[in-house]
């Protein structure tokens, strides 16, 4: 036999145990879905919400340089207007194929902002 105490045998089943234990843990950790998905999930909106404001601060500074550039050229009417907006929409038209969404939203966003501003000045 072996010529190891009770004792011992009894503190190596405790260490095994114990190893054991936190194996499990580990492994059920591992497979935690759910935890995992909502970690997922949280990393995403914070990317998004992040996106969203730089989005926002090239909105509002796109849309500042168009009203700049709108109060320079003071059109005649609201055609020429429209015209001009659409004309600084296509300037922008290589940011647009580096961020084609944001930029089309953007774009949609100003061009009104541009043309609403022009007709309240009539």
């Amino acid at each position: 036999m072996s010529d190891r105490s009770p004792q011992q045998i009894e503190q190596e089943i405790e260490q095994t145990r114990e190893e054991l234990g936190e194996t499990v843990a580990s492994v059920a950790e591992k497979a935690d879905v759910k935890t995992k998905a909502k970690a997922k999930a949280a990393e995403a909106k914070e990317k998004a919400t992040a996106k969203k404001e730089e989005v926002k601060a090239s909105a509002t500074a796109r849309r500042e340089s168009v009203a700049e550039k709108a109060k320079e050229a003071a059109p005649a009417s609201a055609q020429d207007a429209a015209q001009q907006a659409s004309q600084a929409a296509q300037k922008l038209g290589g940011i647009a194929q580096e961020n084609p969404l944001p930029t089309a939203a953007i774009g949609a966003f100003v061009a009104g902002t541009a043309v609403g501003w022009l007709l309240g000045r009539r």
